[in-house]
């Protein structure tokens, strides 16, 4: 019986994960992410560096909210949801900057420094979505489980669950963007389509934590 609770908390763990990682706004920012290079194997990077920077900020919020077996305060929960909602409109207002016909890249970056760059960008946009979504999963980790040892366990089982599917989604998307990408005007429509779409993500994600904010 052990064996099969035991097994069954891992595979709801990793269920959940997966199954956050198809949130709206987390779509939105990798989408933005990706279209800037599309490609199945920078996807499938994308994803991966998406995930780990998520699961490594919930976890901190888990260690501080865990162990105390506490709640994280509703304000302080919105300002976090603020924040995701003013990193969707930097992404989205960038992107859709970069899709103006004739922008050049920028010649003052060294590829190595542009490479970097790459790299830990999409780790800070999943930390700052694991920010959001760690008041939540605390609460449903504190609830169902009764040590700190394992609400801890869980909350990694969710973040390994997020980096397999997020991986998952933006590699399988990053070839047929790749196939529309190849011709400059649909880069640049691709670009416009997901910086759009995350500026009025942004919006929409902001307006119910600024309500509660301002009442």
């Amino acid at each position: 019986m052990v064996g099969e609770g035991a097994l069954m908390g891992v595979a709801l763990g990793l269920g959940l994960g997966a199954r956050h990682a198809l949130e709206p706004d987390h779509l939105a920012a990798v989408s933005v992410l990706a279209a800037h290079r599309p490609g199945a194997r920078r996807g499938l990077l994308l994803g991966a560096m998406w995930g780990l920077g998520h699961t490594l900020s919930l976890l901190a919020c888990g260690i501080a909210v865990a162990i105390v077996a506490g709640r994280m305060p509703q304000a302080l929960a919105d300002l976090f949801e603020l924040l995701v909602a003013a990193m969707l409109l930097a992404l989205g207002g960038r992107a859709v900057f970069r899709a103006r016909p004739g922008l050049t890249a920028r010649a003052d970056v060294q590829p190595h420094v542009a490479r970097r760059v790459r790299a830990i960008r999409p780790m800070i946009v999943g930390a700052v979505h694991g920010l959001a979504g760690s008041g939540a999963l605390v609460a449903l980790a504190t609830a169902a489980l009764p040590t700190v040892a394992a609400r801890l366990a869980f909350i990694a089982l969710f973040g390994v669950g997020s980096i397999a599917a997020m991986s998952a989604i933006s590699g399988l998307a990053g070839w047929p963007l790749a196939r529309v990408a190849r011709r400059p005007a649909a880069a640049r429509v691709l670009l416009a389509i997901a910086g759009t779409t995350s500026v009025v993500l942004g919006l929409v994600w902001a307006w119910m934590p600024v309500h509660r904010l301002l009442r």
